[in-house]
């Protein structure tokens, strides 16, 4: 059986935290920023949490993160 290939491009956009969970950045912060609030901005900095629901695709294309 061979090794089974990591999905570089998820590789690069998700992390695992200390307790297991999956860690993603947040969409809509690269550009078109002139017309969101400060606010927006400011939650769009923080990361996020993979949604249970995502779970199981993300990790089937990252076997070993």
């Amino acid at each position: 059986m061979p090794k089974m290939k990591t999905n570089r491009g998820a590789a690069k956009r998700f992390k695992r935290t200390g307790s297991g969970k999956l860690k993603r950045n947040k969409a809509y912060a690269s550009h078109i920023l002139t017309k969101k609030s400060t606010k927006q901005k400011r939650g769009l900095r923080q990361g996020g949490i993979v949604d249970s629901a995502n779970i199981k695709g993300i990790e089937r294309i990252l076997p070993y993160i």
